[in-house]
């Protein structure tokens, strides 16, 4: 699907077809975020306020920063996970647009993705599939069973790094939140601001005392559907695994 996608917006840009945007036909914008049921209880983070970080600088983080696909078995606390999901997708600000204004750029401030989450080990959170509620940097539970480590594993192209991370993230695009105002350039921005996203987790991590490793080598269909993603409206267009530096 997304490759369909893709090379129709390449084909109709090269032969000069600009398509009228949802947005410029008076269509109301898609929701800031994905609904999810009121009732679910939510799993409150650590407010960026009160986040407990180590002494970082820039300078040294991006000159340390470096692929990891090895972690220790330590496990992550709340304090780092919340200050990871701060860093790659806090909401800093919702303006009266309405946009989100977060802690990376994105193409006409749309921030078409939501982040879905593989914990593995994390002081006081039940392995499983989460989502990040980014507005109330909250997490919410999906998928607890047994064997979704394995099913992600696998549909990552059985690279370990995922099955033994402390977590691994997996961005997951939500199209009509870009392509309201880009119909012609939604895709290739989806990958330009999948690629600011990473590089913060890579940044942060580092300072952290932690390794990333990004993922693009995936089975499309397979991981979508392990993700309960449709594929068409919601589908994943990047991840990344990441632990803690092994001693």
């Amino acid at each position: 699907m997304t490759e369909s996608i893709g090379k129709t917006f390449w084909q109709n840009t090269r032969m000069g077809f600009v398509p009228q945007s949802p947005q410029s036909r008076g269509e109301p914008q898609p929701p800031l975020e994905l609904p999810y049921d009121p009732a679910a209880e939510l799993i409150h983070l650590v407010e960026p306020a009160q986040l407990m970080l180590p002494p970082a600088s820039l300078w040294e983080v991006m000159t340390k920063r470096a692929t990891l696909r090895r972690y220790s078995p330590e496990p992550l606390t709340l304090n780092e996970l919340s200050a990871l999901l701060w860093f790659t997708q806090g909401v800093k600000e919702v303006t009266n647009r309405p946009v989100t204004l977060r802690t990376v750029p994105s193409a006409g401030a749309r921030h078409a993705f939501e982040t879905y989450l593989l914990i593995n080990r994390v002081e006081g959170l039940q392995p499983g599939v989460y989502r990040y509620i980014a507005l109330e940097h909250a997490l919410l539970g999906l998928n607890h069973d047994e064997g979704i480590n394995q099913k992600l594993t696998q549909a990552c192209s059985n690279q370990q790094q995922v099955a033994t991370s402390a977590v691994t993230f997996f961005w997951v695009a939500v199209a009509e939140r870009m392509f309201w105002r880009y119909p012609e350039r939604g895709y290739r921005y989806l990958l330009l601001d999948a690629g600011h996203v990473c590089q913060n987790l890579y940044l942060a991590a580092e300072g952290l005392g932690c390794g990333v490793c990004a993922i693009a080598a995936y089975y499309d269909d397979a991981l979508n559907s392990a993700l309960e993603l449709d594929g068409e409206a919601l589908f994943v267009v990047y991840a990344a695994s990441l632990g803690r530096r092994p001693d």
